[in-house]
């Protein structure tokens, strides 16, 4: 700042008036505005995959489709904004997608793996290929991306809906009968058990953070909170669509209760946010820890996945 202050010195007087009215707008103005415009974090339970449902398809790829959709056209991609752009000085909207993302790749990578197949031993589905390497793309591409060239590359956005039509491709060919989607028992254990131990995983990350960074960090304790919401709101949502794929199994076991419960659980965790997010000591007297909060949703949402696994194995 006193850098700027000194060239602004030197400039003639009407041409400092200029640029300083110009740094104003841009601190006052372009930055605000722009980053109030861009900010949507979308945590709607009542969101649906209307318009990319089909007669026969599977209702967790329609789901996953119109995720991707919302977060890289109805909305902006912000998590890899470059610097001159208002949504590179948001938090908490960039955390949110990449939590969502996260979610959707672990879940083409099951789609891949096992849904999409007979058996582990079964030629892999092309279009499931193609969707689980371009979703588990970085979230922080832009135009360019210096670790691996100097020249234009694909930006995040471009390759995340260049693999949502790889799965639209996928459910068109489901409903037509020429793509495999197995609906057996132990598919399911096999995405529930992914889906909790990422869970685990977060919880993991929450405690380490309230163990080595507890006090009033707001910053990184928004950025991990909200890629954890959007984790939890993605778990939910995908969970939600895929009791309609599994609704024979999930009848026959007799699990809508227990469904409908870890729903309950995930949906309660994703709901959470303040405007500050506070990182205080766990037995702090006066300020709460909203990780901690997170963190107990969390792992009563991942208990409950493992208990209804449990049941599927009988």
């Amino acid at each position: 700042m006193k850098i700027v202050i000194e060239k602004l010195k030197s400039l003639p007087k009407f041409a400092a008036l200029g640029v300083s009215l110009l740094v104003i707008f841009i601190g006052l103005v372009y930055y605000p505005v722009g980053m109030a415009y861009v900010h949507s974090i979308d945590d709607s339970a009542s969101f649906t995959a209307d318009g990319y449902d089909v007669e026969k398809g599977s209702h967790s790829v329609a789901m996953t489709i119109a995720l991707i959709n919302r977060e890289t056209k109805t909305h902006t991609w912000v998590a890899s904004d470059p610097f001159f752009y208002p949504g590179s000085m948001l938090v908490r909207m960039p955390a949110f997608q990449r939590g969502i993302l996260s979610s959707l790749s672990r879940f083409t990578i099951e789609l891949y793996d096992h849904i999409g197949r007979t058996r582990g031993s079964s030629q892999a589905d092309n279009d499931l290929q193609n969707a689980s390497g371009l979703l588990n793309y970085s979230p922080y591409v832009w135009m360019f991306n210096f670790q691996t060239s100097w020249l234009p590359t694909a930006s995040s956005p471009t390759q995340y809906r260049a693999g949502m039509e790889s799965l639209m491709k996928y459910n068109n060919r489901l409903a037509a009968g020429t793509a495999v989607f197995e609906r057996r028992a132990d598919i399911l254990i096999e995405v529930l058990d992914q889906l909790a131990s990422d869970l685990g995983s977060s919880s993991a990350t929450l405690a380490s953070h309230m163990e080595k960074q507890s006090g009033l960090s707001f910053k990184t304790a928004a950025d991990l909170f909200y890629h954890t919401k959007g984790r939890l709101y993605a778990d939910y949502m995908l969970l939600r669509e895929l009791k309609k794929d599994f609704n024979e199994v999930i009848r026959e076991k007799e699990l809508d209760t227990a469904w409908e419960q870890m729903l309950d659980s995930l949906q309660q965790g994703m709901v959470l946010g303040n405007f500050l997010i506070i990182n205080a000591k766990p037995d702090s007297q006066f300020f709460p820890n909203h990780l901690a909060t997170q963190g107990f949703f969390v792992m009563r949402a991942r208990t409950q996945m493992r208990e209804i696994s449990n049941i599927l194995l009988k």
